[in-house]
């Protein structure tokens, strides 16, 4: 299901250029949104965002991930500077190997990691390629 689908109020319909998308979305059109990277390989689905209370910005996106080894449902956070709103597909992607998303440092349901340490912020930025905003 794609944001369009998800757009309970309308603000993506074809208004001739009026209205807030594709420049600001709604967050929760875009929950459930996929993830695909440059080769078009899935890697996962937009779960939650994670807002930065001082700044007003989104710092990370919290994506699942399939089900790897059969183990249950593996989350990351993603830093919002990693991913791109691909408009045409209706999904986000980010340029980086499936491999190397599979191994990235997750979490599970039951054990958060604290986003607010400056250490493991740093740790999931030099992951990703990204600075810190």
């Amino acid at each position: 299901m794609s944001y369009e689908e998800r757009d309970d109020y309308g603000m993506y319909k074809n208004k001739h250029g009026k209205g807030p998308g594709p420049e600001l979305m709604g967050a929760n059109t875009l929950i459930g949104d996929h993830v695909h990277n440059l080769q078009n390989e899935h890697l996962g689905v937009i779960k939650e965002f994670m807002v930065d209370m001082r700044t007003g910005a989104i710092a990370y996106a919290v994506m699942s991930s399939s089900r790897f080894l059969g183990l249950g449902e593996k989350l990351f956070a993603v830093p919002w500077q990693a991913l791109t709103l691909d408009t045409q597909h209706k999904r986000f992607t980010m340029d980086i190997p499936k491999e190397r998303i599979e191994s990235a440092p997750g979490f599970d349901t039951d054990h958060w990691p604290d986003m607010a340490d400056t250490r493991w912020m740093g740790a999931v930025h030099e992951y990703y390629g990204t600075q810190p905003a």
